[in-house]
């Protein structure tokens, strides 16, 4: 979770001691102002981490830190502050935002966590938004999206040259095609009666567990939040009645174990073969959620029937939850989905990512329109990916 008037308080306070040129004085004085625990090099409380570093200028390549300290706090803001002689940088330095890790990695597996990173491996800008304080707030909420354990894999490829286990989806020239069509089938399934059918059938499955949805609604962690919801509202176990238990007494949570696949939701119709993805947009928290992995996504959008959707489910401060069913191609869906290279490897086109406040529009003001020249733009930028 962000909090962004604290950090913006931090910022402030930072940038106001600007020419300092005293590492251990600023350094002092933030701890005082701020109560935090020091941890070795680093001091933390419950909203940031935060390491300090020297050097002449913005640029710098010293050792800032271990990879295994790192992830301790990687749940959380960690932040580098860089004092120069005239100015205190600033950036995010989360495992997303790594190119890799440099000191002493040749050991680095995902089984063995070693090496340190140093300021040349901190990205100073990701996907195209600057690492600075201003784009904090949506740096770190696009960083909740992936597990340390999913950006340790990505570091361990760009450390040590290891070949990555995915495969590259590479469709022929008849796939070509019917990805293309499924503009138009997104489109007829929208006007169809099964379109309702699908729509009524979360409904329903989501008033079912709504009480439930919404006290989960409530957990910090934005990977286990998404995986519990998502799994009150498509399972039919044994265990979703355990989760159901532990939400109303608000005892320990059950693990949760949730297939990495396109979707959360498949039913198949007899024209349309339906794919749903479960987004949850929580309305008093800032977030980006992470979207699909795209080499997935145009692997089923080869298949003849396929039709892919979105199902937004939100939920407000007095814990009242409200949906939508749009298409991938919505309009103001698509006008708000980033395609992220960063997380391409040599056999990935990437994933993407949705503007959160877009997400929020489409539950309270929705335009099902699908712009069909934007919607081919968009599959022939994933294709040459």
């Amino acid at each position: 979770m962000y909090n962004k008037e604290l950090i913006d308080f931090l910022v402030k306070f930072i940038s106001n001691k600007d020419g300092i040129a005293d590492k251990v004085g600023l350094t002092v004085q933030v701890q005082r102002q701020f109560n935090l625990v020091r941890e070795r090099s680093v001091f933390y409380g419950e909203w940031f981490a935060i390491r300090f570093c020297k050097a002449t200028s913005g640029n710098f390549s010293n050792t800032v830190l271990s990879l295994s300290t790192l992830h301790k706090y990687d749940n959380i803001p960690f932040i580098v502050c860089l004092v120069t002689p005239l100015k205190n940088y600033l950036m995010l330095a989360n495992t997303t935002f790594l190119r890799k890790v440099s000191h002493s990695s040749q050991e680095l597996r995902n089984d063995n966590i070693k090496g340190s990173f140093n300021g040349s491996d901190i990205m100073r800008s990701f996907e195209g938004v600057a690492n600075v304080p201003e784009n904090f707030e949506f740096l770190f909420t696009s960083h909740e999206n992936y597990t340390f354990e999913e950006n340790l894999g990505r570091l361990v490829e760009a450390t040590n040259n290891i070949s990555p286990t995915g495969r590259k989806f590479t469709p022929n020239e008849m796939q070509v095609s019917c990805i293309r069509d499924s503009v138009n089938r997104a489109i007829s399934f929208l006007a169809s009666d099964e379109y309702s059918v699908l729509d009524n059938d979360l409904h329903k499955r989501v008033r079912a567990v709504e009480s439930e949805i919404a006290i989960a609604a409530f957990i910090d962690n934005v990977n286990l939040r998404g995986r519990i919801i998502e799994y009150l509202i498509t399972a039919e176990d044994d265990l979703k009645d355990v989760l159901i238990r532990c939400l109303r007494n608000r005892s320990p949570l059950p693990e949760i174990f949730t297939a990495d696949a396109l979707g959360d939701y498949e039913r198949e119709f007899e024209h349309y073969l339906t794919e749903t993805d479960i987004k949850t947009k929580i309305l008093f928290l800032s977030s980006n959620p992470k979207g699909y992995n795209i080499d997935k996504l145009l692997s089923f959008l080869s298949k003849d029937k396929s039709v892919y959707l979105i199902y937004v489910v939100a939920i407000d401060e007095n814990k009242r939850v409200s949906t939508r069913l749009c298409s991938m191609f919505n309009r103001q869906l698509l006008s708000g989905t980033r395609i992220i290279k960063h997380w391409a490897g040599r056999n990935s086109r990437g994933v993407t990512q949705y503007d959160g406040k877009l997400l929020e529009e489409i539950v309270f003001n929705f335009d099902k329109s699908i712009d069909v020249a934007d919607a081919q733009d968009f599959l022939a930028k994933c294709l040459r990916g």
